[in-house]
């Protein structure tokens, strides 16, 4: 092979490296290993319930429990 072929070859793997640049940084630059450091962290985390949240679930299944009245029951 001669040596403006591989010129060109380099010049085409400088434009793919330019042209991706961005995504080649997101997995292996040093924002990624933030991010999956990060995201490490995050899923170690527990979700605490309030007793509010509690209370409206109840009432909410207590309502869904109830019985309801047909259109045809409320005419007569």
């Amino acid at each position: 092979m001669s040596w403006p072929w591989i010129v060109l070859l380099a010049l085409a793997v400088a434009v793919v490296i330019g042209a991706e640049w961005s995504r080649i940084s997101s997995l292996v630059g040093a924002d990624a290993r933030k991010e999956r450091d990060r995201s490490k962290r995050k899923a170690s985390w527990k979700l605490i319930r309030s007793e509010e949240e509690e209370f409206a679930e109840s009432v909410q299944r207590d309502l869904a429990g109830l019985p309801t009245i047909e259109e045809k029951d409320r005419r007569s």
